[in-house]
C-alpha cells in the first residue's frame, strides 16, 4: 500500500506536470478524467487538495473512489468530506466549483462498482487487498434553490 509520503509525492508530481504543460497534460489518467478535490481538514480546518481520477460521471455528478490503493485505511480526504461535505472540485482544468459530497448508497454502489471494475480492473484488484468495502463518493453540484 502506498504510504502517506508516497501519495503526497504522487500528487505533487501530478500538479507539477499540469503546471509545466500549462494544463495540456495530466487531466486524464488511464482514460479517466482527473479531479482536483479540495476538502476542509477535519482536525486542522485547513484546505486540503488531492488529485483523483473519476471512473464514472452521472450528469454533472462526478464519482470518485476512496480506494487508497487497497489500503485497510480510508484516505484522509474521505474522512474530511464525511466531516464537511461541502468541497471544491476542478475537473479537466476547468475552474473550481462548489460541490457537495455524499457516499453512494449500498444500492448505488452495487450498480456502480460493477461498472467501475469492468472498465478499470485496478479498482477490483484494490478491493481484493482489503477487508473494508471501498466507498464510492458522488460529488454533486450545489444548486441555489
Amino acid at each position: 500500500m502506498p504510504s502517506d509520503a508516497q501519495l503526497h509525492l504522487m500528487n505533487t508530481v501530478h500538479r507539477c506536470l499540469l503546471k509545466a504543460t500549462g494544463g495540456r497534460m495530466g487531466w486524464r489518467v488511464f482514460g479517466m478524467p482527473v479531479v482536483e478535490l479540495t476538502t476542509t481538514g477535519r482536525r486542522s480546518g485547513r484546505q486540503r487538495t488531492v488529485m483523483l481520477t473519476s471512473p464514472v460521471q452521472r450528469g454533472e455528478a462526478v464519482v470518485v473512489v476512496a480506494s487508497r490503493g487497497g489500503d485497510d485505511q480510508h484516505p484522509g480526504w474521505y474522512h474530511n468530506l464525511l466531516a464537511q461535505p461541502e468541497v471544491q472540485v476542478a475537473l479537466g482544468g476547468k475552474p473550481q466549483r462548489a460541490m457537495r459530497a455524499r457516499v453512494a448508497t449500498p444500492e448505488e454502489r452495487s450498480t456502480l462498482w460493477s461498472e467501475v471494475t469492468s472498465r478499470y480492473k485496478g479498482y477490483a484488484n484494490y478491493q481484493t487487498k482489503t477487508k473494508r468495502e471501498i466507498p464510492l463518493v458522488f460529488l454533486e453540484p450545489i444548486t441555489s434553490d
